[in-house]
């Protein structure tokens, strides 16, 4: 038989667990801004009116292997995903990330 008491304080907990988890997410949206996502080719239009970009790559996956790239431009973060390595100019700076994690 499960005791009532017992089964409000797990419900309780649980609760308390998701909404600290949804409020972990909308902090780390808050601190990071908005981060949009694109596709490949409307990244790469951004991409080429940068001067000196700064672009954060990761690989991902693990059957089905993918890019991430992140591109910092006007106050924007532009992100995307590519299932092939994306030709990038040469003056553009790169930084290898273990992960890329967008909130949401």
């Amino acid at each position: 038989m499960v005791d009532p008491a017992m089964t409000t304080v797990i419900m309780g907990l649980a609760t308390t667990a998701a909404t600290s988890a949804a409020n972990a997410a909308a902090r780390a949206l808050k601190a990071s801004g908005a981060i949009i996502k694109l596709e490949s080719v409307e990244f790469k239009k951004i991409l080429q009116k940068t001067t000196d970009p700064l672009i954060v790559i990761s690989p991902s996956g693990f059957k089905k292997r993918k890019t991430k790239y992140l591109l910092s431009w006007r106050g924007f973060v532009f992100y995307c995903e590519t299932k092939e390595q994306m030709n990038l100019p040469g003056g553009a700076e790169t930084v290898l990330a273990d992960k890329i994690w967008i909130p949401g």
